[in-house]
């Protein structure tokens, strides 16, 4: 008699686990039922197994610490900015899972959306992308300038949830606890402080839009965005648990900390300040600042978490180039080496680089604009060069002139 066995689990045929063959294999009864249940789900098991992930979770997310290091890998400097977002996140996460879990105490925890204020290519957007990769949530970014008013020309806020919604693959359990990041928020700050009588429908109208799904509420939005109609199907998400990360560079919030300060104020009994001194620093904003800039109250109680990022200096420059696992000298080493051209930089010519992208005031984003431009027409003849060193000197960023070419010698062994 030929005994067969389960081409999966190697069981043997039995009255009891008998065998289905096809093609050469066997599957036995027992495979078949978990199989189904992986397929189409067995609802009281896979309640069990969400349970137990949800409660194990907190266990396994990062601590603020490990947070902060990953994100030190991709993010120069900004050091302050990046412990207040990891202690956000941290206890944003923290709290999802805690609210799964069974507890005598009905004391509820809200959440503490985050607000990010820095200049532009100071990387506020990266660190909302870092941030989502290492969580492995799913991360919508928008543009708050393309937001209007619903029922007028441009995009409807809700539309945010939709991108969220197309992050997670469709899946709308997983894009509840996902991350928005909503850039240039200061560009829909209002008119002027004082309520208008004439409708600012991309600018307060946006904010007001704004402040239900923020809070955390249950939003009907139409499946692959647009506008809503009265016949068409939709989506229902709750915002409770998806994380608002909002940016924005203000330009022009310093002059309001100078007023604070009272440096346009004459009078005697001042004392003597320095220009750094006297230079306001975004990171004495404080609410109210918000508010005399644009933001209305009510948003900005909803993002509790002011974080601050600093210009970019030189030095910053230099590191940003060489530094983070992604860092773009990194990037254009490894293009070089498919076509076995090995690529070095001297010190100056990082230096030329990140002078050049401070004159431009474009922040760190410039820096792969600057590079392109230098080394284009070195790229334009690379192929040619297989088995050589290319050495960029300060006079190819500042000049355009050529590199240094060094022909790679191979010792033969006897």
């Amino acid at each position: 008699m030929i005994h067969r066995h389960c081409s999966f689990c190697d069981a043997s045929e039995s009255e009891k686990n008998p065998l289905i063959a096809g093609n050469g294999v066997y599957i036995c009864k027992n495979c078949v039922v978990s199989a189904y249940k992986i397929m189409f789900g067995d609802e009281k098991e896979l309640a069990k197994e969400n349970n137990s992930e949800l409660v194990d979770a907190v266990h396994k997310l990062m601590t603020p610490k490990e947070l902060d290091a990953f994100l030190g890998e991709y993010i120069i400097g900004q050091e302050r900015a990046r412990k207040l977002l990891s202690v956000a996140v941290y206890n944003h996460y923290k709290r999802i899972f805690k609210m799964h879990k069974s507890d005598e105490d009905d004391t509820e925890i809200s959440k503490s959306n985050i607000l990010l204020i820095g200049p532009t290519g100071s990387g506020k957007t990266l660190m909302a992308q870092t941030i989502a990769r290492v969580l492995n949530v799913p991360i919508a970014i928008a543009d708050a300038t393309s937001l209007t008013e619903a029922g007028y020309v441009g995009e409807d806020v809700e539309n945010i949830l939709t991108k969220l919604i197309q992050a997670a693959d469709g899946d709308v359990e997983r894009a509840q606890k996902g991350i928005i990041f909503l850039d240039e928020v200061d560009k829909v700050s209002r008119m002027s402080e004082n309520r208008s009588i004439t409708r600012d429908v991309s600018g307060e109208g946006v904010q007001q839009a704004l402040l239900k799904i923020i809070e955390g509420s249950s939003v009907n939005i139409p499946p692959k965005g647009g506008r809503k109609h009265p016949n068409q199907e939709f989506t229902a998400i709750d915002t409770t648990n998806i994380l608002f990360i909002c940016g924005g560079a203000f330009d022009g919030l310093e002059d309001i900390l100078k007023r604070k300060q009272g440096e346009n104020v004459l009078g005697f009994g001042q004392e003597k300040k320095t220009k750094e001194e006297k230079k306001p620093t975004f990171d004495m904003v404080e609410p109210d600042d918000l508010v005399h800039y644009g933001l209305i109250p009510e948003l900005v109680g909803r993002l509790p978490i002011i974080a601050s990022l600093n210009e970019i200096t030189e030095d910053d420059m230099v590191r940003i180039l060489t530094e983070p696992k992604n860092s773009l000298v990194r990037q254009y080493k490894k293009l070089f080496a498919i076509d076995d051209v090995e690529l070095n930089f001297e010190e100056d010519a990082l230096r030329a680089i990140a002078k050049k992208a401070i004159k431009r005031k474009t922040g760190a984003r410039g820096l792969r604009a600057i590079l392109e431009e230098s080394m284009i027409d070195i790229m334009y003849e690379l192929p040619e060069y297989s088995g050589y060193e290319v050495m960029i000197t300060k006079e190819v960023i500042e000049n355009g002139e050529q590199p240094l070419y060094i022909k790679k010698t191979t010792q033969k062994t006897a």
